[in-house]
């Protein structure tokens, strides 16, 4: 079993939350993926004059939850 492999199977046997918590940790020490000069300003103003102009294409939170169960 490889080093990864090995560590994988002892993550797993932790409890919920210290998986959540070392999950954090780990995201934490990556580079951003997306960086922005402005943190990302631009792009949620786009979509709000995007949700402005056409309300339809919104979704409730209902909607999104019940897409994430698929």
């Amino acid at each position: 079993m490889d080093k990864v492999s090995e560590i994988y199977s002892q993550v797993l046997d932790l409890p919920e939350d210290q998986r959540a918590s070392l999950a954090c940790d780990i995201l934490d020490s990556l580079p951003a993926g997306l960086s922005d000069e402005d943190d990302g300003l631009a792009e949620a103003k786009r979509r709000s004059k995007e949700m402005d102009e056409d309300p339809s294409i919104g979704l409730t939170w209902e909607q999104v939850k019940t897409s994430l169960n698929r």
